[in-house]
């Protein structure tokens, strides 16, 4: 009979007591596995999520973790709002021409490139608003260009594709400025369609709900990353809701009126000496033109519009609506991706120096969290946890050596049919093996049975995919550290074992 086989007839042997043993030191096992695998999936979820197709992200100056956090995981509040002129030096001179144009605003903003436009040649800025919710959610005021410029994925390679509709777009005769993009998980825990139609409510999940609502036209495939627990609205209509405006001026307000109405008087006589027919007016009012109105023309009133609004009760003509000026908007932040990313350097520097703006590199916030916030709660859970498994390993101690009052006289017969001492020995060391590679592996078990119970929830929450295979790099260090206490815990039964008397015991 091996060695092996006698130290497992002896476990067997006290039933009771070694399951309990077991399954003490199963528990200890199970905790340190489950806080290395979340461990991991914390990593892996922010590590994997802040590479999200963009370099840097531009906010008010405060806490780059928070405008981090804020921008790219909508996890925190706003620290503060940018001008939107802030968000124009990041454009070059035609489409800052064009913003003027449309929205009225100081025209020197149009006789230049912005400040850091160099930087982004062949690259992207996108605006972001935030401060409403739907639900939960947080309600992302943006533009089309999140969807079209922005990649996600392992290599950050991947468009948005859309399990039904579209993105929004800048105006649509439908739903005007109110169309609306919701990720996977909103959609699954809101209950909403395409089509539906929900109402921000205003800085908090409970706060007052805004009039204004926004019309479903795309749900976003789930990503796996924080976009899939965020409603998108186009950045107008979340403009045109109340309490968005930031409030400016008499004087700068009446000016830039003043300016509205005037180039509306000259554009009226000029229509009306060489474009006397409505038709042809019409053809040439873009909704790029029409924003620019203080309220209502006789544009608003053509047959089409008329048609579309008997399409639809949501339908508005862009002239219902009095867009914005330059001075009463802002922005909570800028997603930017420099053309060539070895001028982001610079441009951070540069931007940082300046007494409004912070410029964030998410990747190094991220690793910043991980390494200075994450880490040590990481590390302290850890301790406790190896601590539960040295308690257990204590366990084995006594278990084992309680039992060797009532196997002396067991010892003394081997060692009197000629077993050394070594080998009594060994068969104490083994069956502390035994309980350790029982107890870890059934440990492990437990463990990763919960996390597939939570597979659900974990992916929700993170965007992770776990399956009861996935394991942490460290896990494989366990079962080492396990052997290593039961070895320890078996030397004193085993030196008691050692020096069991043969002659005393056998007369006994």
């Amino acid at each position: 009979m091996s060695l092996i086989h006698i130290a497992w007839r002896n476990f067997c042997h006290r039933a009771l007591s070694s399951f309990l043993t077991t399954f003490s030191l199963a528990l200890g096992v199970g905790l340190v596995v489950l806080v290395l695998s979340i461990y991991g999936v914390i990593s892996e979820a922010f590590t994997r999520n802040a590479s999200v197709g963009y370099n840097l992200v531009v906010g008010p100056k405060g806490s780059p973790l928070q405008l981090t956090l804020n921008s790219v995981f909508y996890l925190s509040q706003p620290i503060e709002n940018l001008p939107y002129t802030e968000y124009m030096e990041f454009l070059p001179q035609d489409e800052r021409a064009a913003m003027v144009s449309q929205f009225g605003g100081d025209p020197e903003l149009a006789k230049r490139d912005g400040r850091y436009a160099p930087y982004i040649a062949g690259g992207f800025a996108i605006p972001l608003a935030l401060g409403d919710y739907f639900g939960e959610f947080r309600v992302v005021g943006t533009t089309p260009d999140f969807f079209t410029e922005l990649k996600h994925g392992p290599d950050v390679n991947e468009d948005f594709t859309f399990r039904e509709g579209r993105a929004f777009q800048d105006f649509s005769p439908e739903h005007s400025y109110f169309e609306a993009v919701v990720g996977a998980r909103v959609a699954k825990e809101m209950k909403v369609n395409l089509g539906d139609k929900f109402y921000p409510t205003h800085g908090d999940p409970s706060g007052h709900g805004h009039e204004l609502g926004f019309t479903v036209v795309g749900i976003l495939d789930p990503t796996g990353t924080p976009n899939d627990r965020a409603a998108f609205v186009n950045l107008e209509g979340f403009y045109l809701m109340d309490g968005h405006a930031k409030p400016v001026e008499a004087t700068e307000q009446s000016e830039t009126d003043d300016e509205n109405i005037l180039d509306e008087a000259i554009d009226a006589e000029e229509s009306n000496e060489t474009q006397p027919t409505t038709d042809t007016a019409l053809n040439n009012n873009t909704p790029a033109t029409k924003g620019a109105s203080q309220g209502p023309t006789e544009a608003g009133t053509n047959d089409a519009a008329s048609d579309s609004t008997a399409n639809s009760t949501d339908a508005r003509s862009a002239d219902e609506y009095r867009l914005l000026s330059i001075p009463e908007r802002e922005v909570t932040s800028i997603l930017i991706r420099n053309g060539n990313i070895m001028f982001a350097p610079g441009m951070q520097n540069a931007i940082n120096e300046g007494i409004r703006s912070q410029a964030a590199a998410p990747i190094g916030e991220i690793n910043k969290l991980m390494t200075f916030i994450v880490g040590p709660l990481m590390t302290a859970l850890l301790v406790i946890t190896v601590i539960t498994c040295i308690v257990a390993a204590v366990g084995i101690l006594v278990s084992i050596y309680n039992s060797m009052n009532d196997r002396r006289r067991d010892i003394a017969i081997m060692r009197a049919l000629g077993a050394r001492r070594s080998t009594v020995t060994s068969i104490i060391v083994f069956e502390s093996f035994q309980v350790a590679l029982i107890g870890t592996i059934a440990g492990w078990l437990l463990a990763h049975a919960a996390i597939v119970m939570y597979s659900s929830q974990i992916e929700d929450q993170t965007g992770v995919q776990v399956s009861f295979f996935t394991t942490s790099n460290s896990e494989i260090l366990v079962l080492p550290l396990v052997l290593v206490l039961a070895l320890i815990a078996a030397l004193l039964p085993a030196w008691a074992a050692y020096r069991t008397d043969v002659g005393s015991n056998l007369s006994a």
